[in-house]
């Protein structure tokens, strides 16, 4: 397979609000599986417990909400509405159940929603340490850890060994490291891989097998660091505050087409969010609670022991950056309010942002690239 016939046979899985590849895979393999909401979702444990982990990020602009509004604030952020709109147009009926973190208030109401509306499916919220550089947190989060394995062993019907936990590491350290190769590949060589290509390869990585992924990622980077090219006039930018909420595809392929290399982004943060291997000696959760605290990717849902503002700086530094672009889903509070202060540290660096809106539905960008071509324009201007 050659890099395109890969990236399109990624984006079978994930460009369909019926799952139609999922539907497939999991009624020829009799498998079943777990929906996983964003930002991080423990799916070592689901994965574990004998469930495929599908990672689900909303409807995007493929549906049309026409259920969810009289269930939830038609005001809210658009993942929490599509997914609703997903689950009570039966397209989420191969789900178990769902784990929903604590991203935010809205994440909170919409598990209650789950459990009210779908009573024969679990819905599992993981609350994760607001202080987690104290000494309790690291015990606080393995007995949340906990709490999920009991409710899937329940579903499961058998108990979660320890060799279980170490084959799940085991794979899913091995696919966060190919996906950290390209990223790395993005950075360094981005006339190689493109955005679309990069987010298409990642995205399809959480709804499908672990390890049928793997290997397409390996082949992606082999046929990806084997293409030929040269660098373009474009500036190098870090696209940040799309940690939950997913931009649509057209948005990012404007970004590139307006003058820019994003070299660094914050996307689909669920299936990389630890940057670090699960150590596999010790008690599995609790190296999973410390892998967390220690090796979690700083956000504005979770506030990592790295402070958040000098790791955007030092993530942009790293990648040789020209600027920032926020791009913040509509009515994202935690993004919204985590804005001021992130600027802030980029304005004392010396690092130059642009900041834009966007929700799930939208399919012009003309107002965003003209933007985007102005800033390109300022940064070639005294670069």
């Amino acid at each position: 397979m050659n890099l395109e016939s890969i990236v399109a046979e990624c984006r079978e899985w994930f460009a369909d609000p019926d799952f139609s590849r999922l539907r497939g895979h999991l009624a020829a393999t009799g498998e079943h599986a777990v929906g996983l909401f964003p930002v991080y979702t423990p799916e070592e444990i689901v994965l574990a417990a004998g469930f495929l982990p599908v990672h689900t990020y909303g409807g995007g602009n493929l549906v049309e909400i026409d259920h969810a509004d009289s269930r939830i604030q038609s005001f809210v952020c658009s993942i929490c509405r599509s997914t609703l709109e997903l689950g009570l147009t039966a397209r989420l009926d191969w789900a178990e159940g769902f784990v929903f973190p604590s991203i935010c208030d809205v994440a909170r109401n919409l598990s209650g929603v789950w459990t009210r509306n779908f009573p024969d499916r679990f819905a599992a919220y993981i609350h994760f340490p607001e202080k987690d550089s104290i000494p309790a947190a690291r015990q606080y989060l393995r007995t949340e850890f906990a709490r999920l394995e009991h409710i899937l062993e329940r579903r499961s019907g058998r108990s979660i060994r320890r060799e279980d936990y170490h084959r799940a590491f085991a794979v899913l350290n091995e696919q966060r490291k190919l996906l950290r190769q390209l990223y790395t590949l993005r950075s360094e060589q981005p006339w190689k891989l493109t955005t679309l290509e990069l987010y298409t390869l990642t995205r399809a990585g959480g709804m499908m097998p672990r390890e049928q992924h793997i290997e397409m990622l390996r082949l992606a980077l082999a046929e990806a660091g084997a293409r030929v090219g040269k660098p373009q006039d474009r500036i190098r930018v870090v696209v940040e505050g799309s940690f939950c909420e997913q931009p649509p595809l057209d948005l990012l392929m404007a970004i590139e087409d307006a003058g820019c290399y994003i070299v660094d982004d914050d996307f689909l943060l669920g299936q990389r969010y630890l940057e670090q291997d699960v150590p596999l000696a010790g008690d599995p959760l609790d190296a999973l609670a410390e892998t967390f605290l220690e090796a979690g990717v700083p956000t504005a849902t979770y506030r990592s022991r790295r402070p958040r503002g000098p790791a955007l700086v030092e993530k942009a530094r790293a990648a040789r950056a020209d600027g920032v672009i926020f791009c913040i889903a509509k009515f994202c509070e935690p993004a919204l309010y985590d804005y001021v202060l992130l600027n802030r540290e980029l304005e004392k660096a010396g690092i130059p942002a642009l900041y834009f809106e966007f929700e799930e539905k939208a399919n012009v960008f003309d107002n965003m690239r003209m933007q985007v071509e102005s800033f390109v324009e300022s940064r070639l201007l005294f670069s």
